[in-house]
């Protein structure tokens, strides 16, 4: 008789001794592992890390889209295909792609507050409407986010760590390597991985760069402005070195994390410590 594989374990449950129902923090990795129902196969899925494309790839993988041109589906069905505990335990592979903290940041800046979307009016009504939406700039949304309150109020700036349901992924990505994930998707599912930036529009890497220099205190309208152009700061031109050190602070368990499973690579400001 064939042995048993080995147990997945969870990453949110050793050491507690709560009711599982109770595990907050189980409950919403759980919430954004998501299942394909053929194979059995787990993908985590982090705001702004290729997020959209995977959720288009699983719900064409799953049957219930027949087109990529249907991809908005998506946005109705955050948790349609969330792994119940049963799936989760029986995973025929796992797998989640990771972002450069610094990058994944900049990413939410330029495409969710820039634009104005009902992210930044979500931030604006947590600072009691004391956000100007004209002046706010990255520095002083660095500094919101990083407030009592404000860390984990959305999705898209959340910690990466906290998405995680494993304690362990058979695969893990970085955002540099779309390819090696989409061949793992393909592999598992026998679906196509759908690249679906190009339909949503939320990449902000198709901008050309605006004018060089350190924007960290550009206006939120002058932002605007210049992406109705097909202008954008490039993700670097964004900090300076106490911005660096702040979302370094922030983020340290995600950098932990990165460098833990990844390495430096794709970081945008590692350490010298880090290339040694």
């Amino acid at each position: 008789m064939d042995s048993l594989p080995a147990p997945r374990l969870l990453r949110h449950t050793p050491g507690t001794i709560e009711n599982l129902s109770a595990n907050a923090a189980h409950r919403f990795a759980a919430q954004h592992a998501l299942v394909h129902y053929a194979s059995g196969a787990v993908f985590t899925f982090i705001p702004k890390n290729a997020c959209t494309s995977l959720r288009v790839s699983l719900a064409l993988a799953n049957g219930v889209i027949a087109d990529p041109a249907d991809w908005g589906w998506v946005h109705q069905n955050n948790t349609t295909f969330s792994a119940t505990l049963s799936e989760l335990a029986r995973a025929s592979r796992t797998a989640v792609v990771l972002r450069c903290p610094f990058s994944r940041l900049v990413s939410t800046f330029l495409d969710k507050i820039v634009s104005r979307d009902r992210e930044f009016w979500a931030l604006h009504r947590l600072s009691r409407d004391t956000i100007d939406p004209d002046t706010l700039t990255f520095r002083q949304f660095v500094d919101w986010i990083g407030r009592p309150g404000f860390f984990r109020a959305d999705i898209h700036w959340r910690p990466q760590v906290d998405f995680l349901v494993y304690a362990h992924y058979d695969d893990v990505f970085s955002m540099a390597d779309l390819t090696g994930f989409a061949t793992c998707f393909s592999a598992s599912t026998g679906q196509a991985f759908v690249d679906a930036r190009p339909l949503s529009g939320h990449a902000t890497s198709s901008y050309a760069a605006s004018q060089g220099g350190c924007h960290a205190d550009t206006p939120l309208l002058t932002l605007l402005l210049d992406k109705s152009k097909g202008l954008l700061p490039r993700p670097q031109d964004l900090y300076d070195a106490p911005l660096i050190a702040q979302v370094r602070r922030l983020y340290a368990k995600d950098l932990e994390l990165y460098l833990d499973l990844i390495g430096p690579k794709g970081l945008l400001f590692p350490q010298a410590e880090d290339l040694a």
